[in-house]
């Protein structure tokens, strides 16, 4: 099957494809530039389609004829995949020479990345290097990474035909730019076709908002400040600012604060926070309450055209006869009688706050949200930036198409469960005499275990079941990051998903294995040991004085820094490090060497009390089988607390109509009391660390006082199973 058609964007070509393709004499077509489409496609002569780097990478590596290209076998290919997954740290800023550190050690005795031969991980990595342009080069007449380096240099010469058609094309003084063949500075390239104008044409594929203009593209994101951020509104975000960039626009921040019950001045204020650290850039800040006046003008003049009347039904009957499609008693009443009521409600009288203003639409209409909603409810509470000014307030139904309109915006991305308000939302701006915003769909962001309801949420804060809205165990931004997430984590995570209206139940397994991966190869090591049941191993021929070594805290990142590692006679051990050792066994006491053990001392139930052994550090450390770790019995030690967490629910998904208090789970915390190295003082809360043999950990409270233990919260790493599970 040939490729018959390759399409990118202009400005961010798929070198690693590119360069694959012509490594392995794969035939690729000429170009069609695109400046509206997020991910690389090729299209084959059967009229079938792949899209995405790595998807079209791998295609390559299975139909090259160099052999062994995507792996000789399963094993091989998926360290291939796992390079792959990890090339995209190399575009990251922050993380660029942290993520050459980490390669320059991994290719310290390697000639190639996986196996014996060249594979697609090594052109991933040689293109993610090569497409940094100048800040690859002068790393690399430097000597700081001479492994890396004599790799790339191996690899560009072997195959240097190839590559320098690539880099000469597609890679400029700056990185990745646009192709030199390709004369683009005064027209705008859209779905393969030329426009000097550069609006979009009909042909749009799932990722294109519809009828959008390169710089005429305005969008808003509107969090109601009634809670946190939490995952699924960061994907909201996050696409907002995909689309504002890709199409040279802008993008606002609107609080819909409509709903004075439930908003807060600490909502929006940590709102915003969160919004600065997913690094979501906006032109300004609106409220919805900016615009409450002319709300209120144009609700009126909906009445006075008789498109709005006044209600008094009561709610819940209201709601039986709005799904039975039934009129309210009210709906025909005169325009003098609505605007009479109208006032009451302004006042806050005790007539009007048995009334809500609704919209005249249809009440028969199958799609049940244009039978008559409601646009203002009486809510005599104080509003959080305006006061006592309101007694009346809009609906976010009614107030979203209006403030939408007058705010210029030109595309409203809303999830997919906003569908059949969709035909309400532009029956509204017809109504009101507004232009029409194009609305863009996009799938709900799903978490397993997972509850994002705020007002769930919300009760687990008010009922004392979390600390607060940064608790570890919420899906909030504030509760992840504090839990040990890195937002570069969630950022990629997040945009992987893409603009798809393809509805989700994504796994938290893949977000913390990505973490994983940015987190592992630059966080320090250190030692703990827990406290319960700690075992003495006394080493005959140990040091009567005690010694000590400064070591690195990662081996392979000097950026982590040194430590001191105290060698004393008698160490500490893990009581199940203990009971696993045999009378005369050999192992490996870590950074130190090799004791044989020779003495098991046991109680009455027989439980291990003390170890007696003596150091053989000229023995192999290949040759044992446990490799443990250990801690001085020295008074510098300090005192930790290792906190644990699972999820809040025991049910992976919801049902409709399912009560989350059903499936409460009863222990979503665990603390564990342990002792821990000494260097361990000068942790900074925020800091990750790796205990060896433990897992990741974030501090969250640094050490104070020797009484006061260091609190640590355990980092899932993607593959720890919890009691949910």
């Amino acid at each position: 099957m040939e490729i018959t058609q390759l399409s990118f964007a202009a400005d961010t070509p798929p070198l690693p494809v590119i360069a694959a393709a012509k490594v392995a004499s794969v035939h690729l077509p000429s170009p069609t530039l695109v400046n509206d489409v997020s991910l690389p496609t090729v299209v084959f002569s059967d009229g079938t389609k792949l899209q995405g780097i790595f998807v079209l990478l791998r295609y390559i590596g299975r139909v090259a004829k160099l052999p062994n290209f995507y792996g000789q076998n399963a094993y091989f290919s998926g360290q291939i995949d796992e390079w792959l997954d990890y090339s995209p740290i190399l575009s990251s800023g922050s993380e660029f020479e942290n993520a050459c550190g980490h390669i320059d050690n991994y290719l310290a005795k390697r000639t190639f990345l996986v196996g014996h031969s060249l594979s697609i991980a090594d052109i991933a990595i040689w293109s993610g290097l090569a497409g940094t342009g100048q800040r690859w080069e002068s790393l690399r007449k430097s000597k700081k990474y001479p492994n890396l380096v004599r790799w790339f240099n191996s690899i560009s010469v072997e195959y240097s035909d190839a590559l320098n058609e690539v880099t000469s094309t597609y890679v400029g003084k700056r990185g990745l730019g646009k192709p030199a063949t390709a004369k683009l500075k005064e027209q705008q390239v859209v779905n393969g076709d030329i426009s000097e104008k550069g609006k979009a044409g009909s042909r749009t594929s799932e990722v294109d908002l519809p009828d959008a203009e390169i710089g005429k593209v305005r969008l808003r994101f509107a969090p109601e400040p009634s809670g946190y951020l939490h995952i699924g509104h960061a994907k909201a975000g996050l696409l907002n600012q995909y689309f504002a960039q890709r199409y040279k626009g802008e993008l606002i921040v609107r609080f819909d604060d409509t709903n004075p019950s439930k908003e807060s001045s600490e909502f929006v204020d940590n709102l915003l926070k969160d919004i600065e650290t997913l690094g979501i850039t906006y032109v300004k800040v609106t409220h919805t309450s900016d615009y409450f006046d002319k709300l209120m003008e144009k609700a009126e003049e909906l009445i006075r055209q008789g498109k709005a009347y006044v209600d008094d039904t009561p709610r819940e009957q209201m709601q039986k006869e709005r799904m039975d499609g039934i009129e309210s008693k009210c709906r025909n009443n005169s325009v003098e009688e609505n605007l009479k009521l109208w006032k009451e409600m302004i006042a806050g009288s005790e007539r009007g706050l048995q009334c809500c203003l609704r919209g005249k639409l249809d009440m028969q209409d199958p799609n049940k949200s244009l039978r008559d909603p409601v646009y203002y409810r009486c809510n005599p509470v104080p509003h959080h930036r305006i006061g006592s000014k309101y007694n009346i307030y809009p609906t976010y139904d009614f107030a979203c198409p209006y403030v939408d309109a007058i705010e210029g915006i030109s595309h409203a991305l809303r999830s997919s469960e906003y569908h059949d308000r969709n035909a309400q939302y532009y029956r509204i701006q017809e109504d009101l005499g507004v232009r029409k915003v194009h609305i863009y769909e996009f799938s709900r962001l799903n978490m397993v275990y997972t509850l994002l309801s705020k007002r769930n949420l919300r009760w687990f804060v008010e009922n004392g079941k979390v600390d607060g809205w940064d608790d570890p165990r919420f899906p909030t931004v504030q509760g992840i990051v504090r839990r040990g997430l890195k937002v570069e984590a969630l950022v990629q995570f997040i945009l992987e998903q893409g603009a798809s209206k393809n509805l989700n139940l994504m796994e938290w397994d893949k977000l913390w294995t990505i973490n994983k991966k940015i987190i592992d190869p630059v966080c320090p090591r250190h030692t703990a040991v827990i406290e319960e049941r700690r075992v003495l191993l006394t080493l005959t021929n140990g040091p009567e004085t005690p010694f000590v070594r400064i070591i690195p805290r990662h081996k392979k990142y000097e950026g982590a820094g040194e430590k001191a590692t105290t060698y004393t006679k008698r160490i500490w051990m893990d009581y199940d490090d203990a009971a696993s050792i045999s009378e005369n066994e050999e192992v490996t006491l870590m950074d130190w060497g090799n004791a044989i053990i020779k003495e098991i001392v046991k109680d009455e139930s027989g439980k291990v009390t003390e170890l007696i052994g003596f150091l053989h550090l000229e023995g192999s450390v290949k040759s044992t089988k446990l490799k443990l770790t250990w801690l001085p019995e020295i008074t510098e030690l300090v005192n930790i607390l290792l906190v644990e967490f699972d999820y809040l629910i025991t049910k992976k998904k919801l049902e409709e109509g399912e009560n989350f208090l059903d499936v409460l789970n009863p222990l979503t915390k665990r603390e564990i009391e342990a002792i821990g190295d000494s260097n361990m003082r000068n942790l900074k809360r925020g800091e990750i660390l790796q205990l060896e043999r433990k897992g990741y950990f974030r501090c969250d409270v640094p050490f104070v006082r020797p009484s006061k233990p260091i609190v640590l919260f355990a980092i899932p790493d993607g593959r720890q199973a919890t009691s949910s599970k």
